[in-house]
């Protein structure tokens, strides 16, 4: 119960910030605007508007899940109102986990949102059948998981750093995750036996984002455009290893947190 009434009131603070409402309204006008850069594609309008949908869905939810992520525990250390909740029955794990899953679910709604308006812009489009809406789910469902896996590296950096840190250590981690395969290749091209067990381990411990858009050497974007079906298999893979890994920075985060000192 304490987990849901601080996840409760973080989804209120979240709702109310607004840099939350400008990046939504922006993700919004770029959705829309994938209609006119449409029409400049003759024979590829539906295309692009799913295309440049998700992208701005991914881009927007991401900046969405790292400038407030950052600030989570931040805030509440800065504005001293963690003292106030920790004197009461609420544990430290109650509480990142509710910071957690408040901004989780403020993601869900956002994403929800943009999801929707993606949809009228396809409806406005026309030509497009059922199915082909429901096309879009699997990417917007995997573009969720990536962000809920951004949230929990943001969630970790910020039980111990500043925001501009957090923020910086959050937008490495992830440029490096969608890079994952590369750092593992130049480390097999390298002759240092060093620098190769160096980028192998680099590999298998930094969280592999490029896992969320392409599965199976098949982007999902692009399928979701080209209305092609993606191995629910492999989503089904994919998912246990987003929530392993969420699962893994949020015991990180517990931990970091419990060891902090607020006399």
């Amino acid at each position: 119960m304490n987990i849901l009434a601080v996840a409760r009131n973080t989804y209120r603070e979240n709702i109310r910030d607004r840099v939350l409402y400008n990046l939504i309204l922006f993700a919004l006008v770029m959705i829309v605007s994938s209609i006119a850069l449409g029409q400049l594609t003759l024979g590829y309008e539906r295309k692009v508007i799913i295309d440049l949908g998700l992208t701005s869905i991914s881009l927007f939810g991401t900046l969405i899940a790292i400038f407030i992520g950052i600030s989570l525990v931040y805030k509440e250390l800065e504005k001293r109102t963690v003292y106030t909740l920790l004197s009461k029955p609420v544990r430290r794990s109650e509480f990142i986990l509710g910071k957690y899953f408040g901004l989780l679910f403020t993601l869900l709604v956002n994403t929800a949102v943009m999801t929707i308006g993606l949809w009228l812009s396809m409806l406005y489009q026309g030509g497009i059948e059922p199915a082909g809406y429901a096309r879009v789910l699997p990417a917007v469902f995997l573009i969720f998981l990536s962000l809920a896996l951004t949230t929990a590296i943001a969630l970790v950096f910020s039980t111990f750093s500043t925001p501009a840190l957090s923020a910086l250590f959050t937008l490495f981690l992830w440029m490096a995750g969608h890079f994952n395969y590369d750092l593992h290749a130049f480390g097999e091209m390298t002759k240092s036996p060093v620098m190769r067990w160096t980028f192998r381990a680099l590999y298998y411990a930094l969280p592999n984002f490029s896992n969320f858009t392409s599965i199976n050497s098949q982007n999902v974007i692009q399928s979701a455009a080209y209305y092609q079906p993606v191995d629910g298999a492999a989503v089904g893979w994919v998912t246990l290893y987003g929530l392993f890994y969420c699962g893994v920075l949020l015991g990180l985060a517990v931990a970091l947190f419990n060891r902090r000192d607020f006399k």
